[in-house]
Formats: C-alpha cells, structure tokens, sequence
C-alpha cells in the first residue's frame, strides 16, 4: 500500500476507533484524541484529574478497540520494582524462571505513579524509554507497541513522591481531565445504573498499530513548521533572547530538546489522522498545550498572581 492510501485508511480506521471508544464513553473527546494521538506517535501520556473521571475504564476501552492487551497496576508506597517487572523463581526442576510481571503487555496503566517510591518509577521509566527490562541481569525485551498511560491525583500531596523533572519529560503528554458537563452526566448515570453493557469490537491489530506508527515518522515535514516548533520550545527559556516578558517573569525552567521533536511527532500524528500528508502549523498549536504543560516550570509570583500555564502556553503562539 501506498503512503497516501495507508493515510486514508488510518483516518477511516481512526474515526472507527473514536465511534468505538465513545459507545462506553460519554464526552472527553479531547482527552480520547490526545491519548489516540499519543499511541500513534509512539509516546506515552499522563494523565492528571482527580478519582472518579472513568481514566481506568477509558484505557481499558481504548486497549479493547485497539486490539492490545492491557494491565493496570496499582502503585502503593510499598511496591518493589521486582513486583511490576516480574521475578525469577526457583521451579520443580530446581531450574531458576522468570515469571513475568504485569509491565509486560502492550498498554500499561500506571495508577497513581506518585504515590510510589522513587525506586519502582525508576523500574517503569527504563521499560518507557528502553522498551525493555533488565531482571537479575537477563535482558528481556518487550512487545511493541508499549504504551503507558500514567494517572496522578493532583488533589493529595501528603504520602506521595512527585515525578522528577527528568522522568516526566519521558511523557510525551500530560493532559488534564476536567468534570464531564451537566448533559454529559446525566448521560453517563443513565448509561451505568442500567443493564446493558455495550460490547467493544477490536479494529486494529498490534502489526497495524505499528506500521501506522512507522507511516506516521515517514510524513514528510516542511522546514518552516520544524523551525516554529524549535522557535516555540526555545520561547519558553527564561534565560533565552527569544523569550517573552510573560516567560520571563513567571518561568522558572523551560523545556528542553525533546519537547521539540514531540511537538513535531504529535503534529503528524494530528495531520494525519485528520486526512492532511503533512502538517502546518495549526497542527502545532492544536497539540502544543499538552506536550509544553508538563516541560515548564512556573515560579511562586506565578503561583501568586494566578497564572496558568496554559496562558503562559498560548503567548508563544
């Protein structure tokens, strides 16, 4: 197949997808469309809202629609790393063997990864970044495509160990889950106090997702979007010539390199699954919010006067 024809079925099988998606859930289409965005960038998402938003239910749809198979680990203080990568045991033979944990499947939810030791993050972070995991020195590589969608409760602060700076860059988003509308929850009461449970078909298999993600890389991208995008990046250090007024007075650290080629990884993903072969800058923009939110750090005069980070975002637009 051609790559001007695989781009017309992927929009064919994405809006496939998102009909799929919303027959268990009611409204969050932006939230839907940045996770899809994510997995066909081969990225990985956090997500930040507080309990109750359907975040398990709507991963666990999103796996089922797309075919993959999917573990949701509940983090705690006291998880050990050997408890998510899996541990080597001694068996009837007197033969050591590994027993997988449940970091091996293709979509990951990590539940609360604040709440864990710094210990147990470091263990999820080399399966982000490396794609495999290193137990009692046996390298073990994981299927692809591997995708973890990491939830943190931004309501509780006591008992909990925050993402370092380093490891939430390995986040190609962050996006942040609202309350549904009125009409919304009201359609949602309806849908799960009553007995019919709507049945979720897979459309994608895991060689599919993967050769869309190789597709999506092959888009070809004009200079003047990449040079926007590494100019947009560059605004937000406080200590660059580039930067704003706004930027300097309210950021204390920017983002670095790799917001720049998520930015131009996510705008082909969002091109794409919108039926353009390339993208503009409109594509940019639309996904510009949620892979900066996370890359920036506001300082306490922001935190005083009450400004957000997304209009931090929108003035270097």
């Amino acid at each position: 197949m051609s790559d001007v024809a695989a781009v017309k079925s992927l929009v064919t099988k994405y809006n496939s997808l998102r009909q799929e998606v919303a027959k268990v859930i009611i409204g969050q289409d932006d939230v839907v469309n940045q996770i899809l965005i994510s997995i066909f960038s081969g990225g990985h998402a956090l997500l930040i809202g507080v309990p109750g938003l359907a975040k398990t239910l709507m991963v666990n749809t999103i796996s089922q629609a797309l075919g993959l198979d999917f573990k949701r680990i509940q983090f705690t203080p006291d998880l050990m790393p050997s408890d998510i990568l899996g541990s080597e045991i001694l068996d009837e033979n007197r033969q050591f063997k590994f027993i997988k944990g449940p970091i091996f499947a293709n979509i990951i939810l990590a539940d609360e990864i604040n709440r864990t030791p710094p210990k147990t993050q470091a263990a999820l972070l080399e399966a982000m970044q490396e794609r495999a995991v290193t137990v009692s020195g046996h390298h073990y590589k994981l299927d692809l495509p591997y995708f973890v969608l990491a939830t943190q409760n931004p309501i509780e602060q006591e008992g909990t160990y925050p993402l370092p700076e380093a490891q939430l860059d390995r986040f190609m988003f962050a996006i942040n889950l609202d309350y549904p509308t009125f009409q919304e929850e009201v359609d949602v009461v309806k849908a799960t106090t009553s007995d019919h449970k709507p049945k979720v078909n897979a459309l994608f298999t895991a060689k599919e997702i993967t050769d869309f993600q190789q597709l999506i890389r092959r888009i070809p991208v004009a200079d003047n979007v990449i040079e926007y995008a590494v100019t947009m990046v560059g605004k937000t250090r406080p200590h660059s010539d580039a930067a704003s007024d706004l930027v300097k007075q309210y950021v204390d650290w920017g983002a670095g390199p790799r917001a720049s080629q998520n930015l131009i990884l996510a705008a082909k993903t969002h091109a794409a699954v919108n039926g353009k072969f390339s993208p503009d800058i409109e594509n940019l923009q639309a996904v510009a919010t949620s892979i900066l939110r996370h890359r920036m750090i506001k300082n306490y005069k922001a935190e005083a006067e009450g400004i957000t980070i997304e209009q931090i975002i929108k003035s270097l637009f």
